[in-house]
């Protein structure tokens, strides 16, 4: 699914491999921490992940971040409203023990697993809307947009290639 980048991308083919794992050594992190997560859900993940590893227009959106694993991180990209909307329709009914997958996991095992007390609930509960979903799930790395797919306003996750990136764009309007 990073396929969309491979002409212009900031990863490498092997990234782009491990970002389709159920558990990559990327993050260790495991999308079936609540059972196995419908496989429609899991892509719009993984697409997160390449937009994330590979794409060449999030620098407006770049920011510093303090933590031991980071140094910078992106914040409040305007990502495409029905990108979010699709997201959140096809996750709703996966399962989920937490709203913000940056931090509080228990790692012990060495892969992300619900902390003690945690219950595990469909998104639709955790993320009762779209916003939710796309906004908290990362702590905010994504702002949801007023803008739609094509609007030249938003970042999308996904595209199609022979039509070129229409993140560019958004990228130097932003900029």
């Amino acid at each position: 699914q990073c396929s969309p980048w491979k002409d212009n991308a900031c990863c490498t083919a092997n990234t782009s491999v491990e970002a389709h794992q159920d558990q990559s050594y990327l993050y260790w992190f495991n999308w079936d921490h609540c059972g196995a997560m419908p496989q429609r859900c899991k892509r719009h993940f993984i697409q997160d992940t390449c937009l994330y590893e590979c794409s060449p227009n999030l620098g407006p959106w770049i920011d510093q971040a303090d933590s031991s694993w980071r140094k910078e991180r992106v914040l409040h990209v305007p990502l495409c409203r029905d990108d979010c909307e699709q997201w959140w329709e096809d996750c709703q009914d996966a399962a989920t023990c937490k709203d913000n997958w940056h931090k509080g996991w228990n790692w012990t095992t060495g892969t992300n697993q619900c902390p003690r007390g945690s219950l595990c609930q469909k998104f639709k509960v955790v993320f009762p809307t779209p916003a939710d979903l796309c906004e908290r799930v990362w702590s905010h790395s994504y702002r949801v947009s007023p803008h739609a797919r094509g609007s030249g306003r938003c970042i999308q996750l996904w595209f199609d290639p022979a039509l070129g990136n229409p993140n560019a764009a958004v990228a130097r309007f932003y900029a």
